[in-house]
């Protein structure tokens, strides 16, 4: 059933490249603060679609429009997440404190215990964070619905913990692989026509078609790769919420 919801959501994420290439424009302009808020506004509906949608199904790539609405559903989803992040925050800031005040051996060995107890709160933090920003946009996108921990819990209980865990963990390697293997075919190619241009004695050029590959894997990566495996977590998202 994972691997369904994977091949759906790869698939889903690859039909509408002029989306994407909007996306891509809006990634670019992410530096000014709010079209970020559109980015997690976009995603939200992708999720919204989904949690709706079915596996396999011909849920359509929702649109670019209403930017306002746009805009304050992606305000929703980033406190949605950065209010779950708060406790893994504490945690780690707690055990720094702690541990700078021991000092010595002890202080080394209880930095390493925070670190791992706030990569697990971190883990289930994020885990959380997507069923609830699912149970929002099933439940006619009301706020307080991302934080009804007891509904929640026992939809991922629904799920399967360890389901839903494995589902996430193996989406960010999906998405890490993208990155990846695009990055790094890109760079073989420019790599190969570097190596040829040089073998010529045409140096200077050989640097920058070296130049040139790095520029090209940053812009595709910033265009295509970066909104593809966005919708791709989303849609991941509310296929995996409906489950339940």
């Amino acid at each position: 059933m994972i691997l369904d919801i994977y091949k759906d959501s790869l698939e889903y994420s690859a039909k509408d490249l002029k989306t994407l290439l909007v996306l891509g424009v809006t990634y670019f302009l992410s530096f000014l603060l709010l079209p970020m808020f559109l980015i997690y506004g976009y995603s939200y509906r992708v999720t919204k679609i989904s949690v709706e949608g079915m596996i396999n199904g011909n849920d359509p790539l929702p649109a670019f429009d209403n930017i306002i609405d746009m805009f304050v559903d992606g305000i929703k989803v980033v406190l949605v997440y950065l209010i779950y992040l708060i406790v893994p925050f504490i945690v780690f800031i707690l055990f720094a404190a702690v541990s700078t005040s021991i000092g010595g051996y002890g202080e080394s060995a209880l930095m390493a215990i925070g670190s791992v107890v706030t990569v697990v709160l971190i883990l289930f933090a994020y885990v959380m964070s997507m069923f609830g920003v699912a149970h929002m946009a099933s439940n006619g996108d009301s706020l307080s619905k991302a934080f009804d921990y007891k509904e929640i819990i026992e939809i991922i209980k629904s799920v399967g913990v360890t389901r839903s865990l494995g589902a996430y963990i193996g989406l960010t390697i999906i998405c890490a692989a993208i990155y990846a293997v695009v990055f790094l075919l890109i760079l073989f190619v420019f790599g190969f026509f570097g190596i040829f241009t040089g073998t010529l004695g045409f140096d200077m050029a050989a640097g920058g078609i070296f130049v040139a590959g790095f520029f090209i894997a940053y812009f595709l990566m910033l265009f295509i790769v970066g909104p593809y495996t966005m919708i791709m977590q989303s849609r991941v998202s509310g296929l995996l919420y409906n489950l339940n």
